[in-house]
């Protein structure tokens, strides 16, 4: 098991050095859930809902979300992405709503936190906008599917 890269030799909490990194294409593939409500599924499949079209304010949440991560996550790097995309799929059989966000960048460290902010946050606004309705939507499984770039190479979870 490797060792945890952001403490120091004395234990203490520190930006991890990329500087000698090589510069490389860096993708992360993360999802997430939000559960609820049938009723709460379908108003906005239907687009009723009195605040908008809320799987599209969504995705530019998770958008903005991405390129602020640095901000939120206190030993992330600030990187230049080079593209976001967010996919925001009706799943009526479960009564969910899957977020699937793909962050691209290409430089010397990774874009998984990145990703993972995406989605959290695409997925904490379609509970803000539908708490009114539906307080007990169930956030869940927000992880990542698959990396590519720098020296760990590829890494994808295994389904089951």
């Amino acid at each position: 098991m490797s060792k945890l890269t952001h403490f120091n030799e004395s234990g203490e909490a520190h930006m991890v050095d990329v500087g000698s990194k090589a510069v490389t294409e860096r993708v992360a593939v993360t999802e997430g859930y939000i559960e609820m409500l049938p009723e709460t599924l379908q108003l906005i499949i239907a687009g009723g809902h009195k605040k908008g079209d809320v799987l599209a304010i969504a995705r530019i949440a998770g958008i903005m979300a991405s390129k602020k991560t640095a901000e939120l996550i206190p030993l992330c790097h600030p990187l230049p992405l080079t593209h976001v995309e967010i996919d925001l799929t009706a799943q009526t059989g479960q009564n969910r709503i899957r977020c699937q966000a793909t962050v691209k960048t290409t430089g010397q460290t990774g874009v998984e936190m990145e990703a993972l902010t995406a989605t959290s946050c695409a997925l904490l606004t379609i509970y803000d906008m539908c708490k009114a309705v539906d307080r007990g939507m169930v956030i869940q499984s927000v992880q990542l599917l698959e990396k590519a770039g720098g020296k760990s190479g590829h890494w994808q979870r295994h389904a089951g």
